[in-house]
């Protein structure tokens, strides 16, 4: 879970994730929306997959990336569960 804590740390990461919230994208697409470098998009989008956060699958030529609900849903509990004091019901 540090992995991801980290990851979110940074805004371009957290605007990537807001953009795989709306639809799976290529990384080319991914790029289209910022003014940086294919290569620092790259390496974003590894940063995100190593925390867990991004999924990637090759479609032909392609890779695409989507979000891991799955994590999500672990921080989200971990965010409810210290919310509540780290109390178990």
């Amino acid at each position: 879970m540090n992995d991801a804590f980290k990851a979110l740390s940074d805004p371009t990461r957290r605007r990537i994730l807001e953009l795989l919230a709306d639809r799976d994208m290529t990384a080319g697409e991914i790029a289209g929306c910022f003014d940086i470098s294919k290569p620092s998009i790259s390496h974003h989008l590894n940063t995100l997959k190593s925390a867990g956060l991004v999924l990637d699958e090759r479609n032909g030529q392609n890779i695409i990336y989507s979000l891991n609900m799955t994590i999500f849903q672990e921080l989200m509990k971990w965010f409810f569960d210290f919310s509540e004091g780290g109390k178990k019901k």
